[in-house]
């Protein structure tokens, strides 16, 4: 699905994108694909049984799976980092904050296998990245953002395209169809550290934010955020 010119959505079981079993609305994360002429830059990967259909999905907007150069993973749970190991063996370089790294590379509870009933493969993390890093990768900025809570990994990666500011947010917030928070399930979820991201991410202002499950905002981010915010002060405090 094309979102602007040269940036796409390639799974996300939760509008249908990809398809993982029946009934599953989020067994399969949003993945993002951001293309360049140096190749292609992808944001989180999906479960790992899915990705036949994502690598279809590139194919259908004719961005080759052989040209993917980088993965970031905004956290190591499942049903977004699952299929990293795939990637990693057609040779992408996996990017992630400590946390992530850690948790991806021993593929223990933190990646929440059992939420889905599934084995999540270990994998390591070629490059690791911490909050205010700056990246260059294919000519393209990408600036880090660590905001803890859903995850201790959980990382947002921001960059300019077509004019936009725009930010990949993974589970940090939710979505207008579940809820204003990440799943807290996660054996490292933190409600104290979590307000505090929250905080800090509502200070941000983007164009657009894309999210780890459902729709995509293209108005007022910020708002969104904000409202994530205001409900974790009123619900955990």
């Amino acid at each position: 699905m094309q979102i602007l010119k040269d940036l796409y959505q390639v799974s996300g079981d939760l509008n249908g994108v990809t398809f993982d079993l029946q009934g599953a609305l989020w067994n399969d994360a949003n993945s993002y694909v951001l293309k360049t002429p140096g190749g292609l830059i992808m944001f989180d990967c999906g479960n790992g049984d899915t990705m036949d259909q994502i690598f279809a999905n590139m194919r259908y907007w004719d961005l080759s799976p052989e040209d993917i150069r980088y993965c970031l993973l905004t956290h190591p749970h499942l049903d977004h980092a699952g299929g990293a190991h795939l990637l990693k063996e057609r040779g992408v370089e996996l990017i992630a904050q400590q946390e992530t790294a850690d948790a991806v590379a021993a593929g223990d509870e933190r990646c929440a296998g059992y939420l889905y009933h599934k084995h999540f493969v270990p994998v390591t993390v070629d490059r690791l990245v911490n909050d205010g890093d700056h990246l260059n990768l294919l000519g393209v900025d990408i600036e880090v953002g660590h905001y803890p809570g859903h995850t201790m990994g959980c990382t947002a990666y921001s960059f300019s395209h077509e004019g936009k500011s725009i930010v990949v947010s993974g589970d940090i917030i939710g979505t207008l169809l579940a809820g204003d928070f990440g799943w807290d399930g996660s054996i490292d979820f933190d409600k104290k550290i979590y307000i505090d991201s929250l905080r800090r991410f509502a200070k941000t202002d983007f164009d657009m934010m894309l999210p780890g499950h459902g729709l995509i905002y293209f108005h007022k981010p910020k708002w969104r955020i904000e409202e994530a915010l205001n409900s974790a002060l009123v619900e955990w405090r």
